[in-house]
């Protein structure tokens, strides 16, 4: 008996290293966490000031996503109440210039379309 055709797995097997970078670091906040990252370690309450906006389910979300791409570390020290700090790993780090050139990239497309709308 064959199986029913149909969805069996949305998720699409990753086949190029851009896309895998996209994967990893792709979503609404995860870029700023990591921007945020790389001035220095941070708790989730620093992490939540700074993004202003995001709600405390996603940026867990988003934490977690990360830490299981090996792009950040959480260190829980043993204290009461418990305190949690997140820093970027050495992977994590190799993303600066990535940050940078899109930065850069977004800067020239903003002036290229300002100067297509005069």
């Amino acid at each position: 008996m064959s199986k029913p055709r149909g969805r069996q797995n949305n998720k699409k097997n990753v086949s190029c290293p851009v896309e895998t970078t996209i994967a990893a670091i792709g979503g609404r906040w995860k870029v700023l966490i990591i921007h945020h990252l790389l001035e220095g370690t941070k708790r989730f309450g620093e992490l939540a000031r700074l993004l202003g906006g995001v709600s405390p389910r996603t940026l867990t979300r988003q934490l977690r996503e990360l830490e299981e791409c090996g792009i950040i570390d959480r260190y829980i020290h043993q204290q009461i109440p418990p305190k949690v700090e997140y820093s970027l790993t050495p992977l994590g780090r190799k993303l600066k210039p990535i940050l940078y050139a899109m930065h850069d990239w977004g800067v020239e497309a903003e002036r290229s379309h300002a100067r297509a709308r005069k």
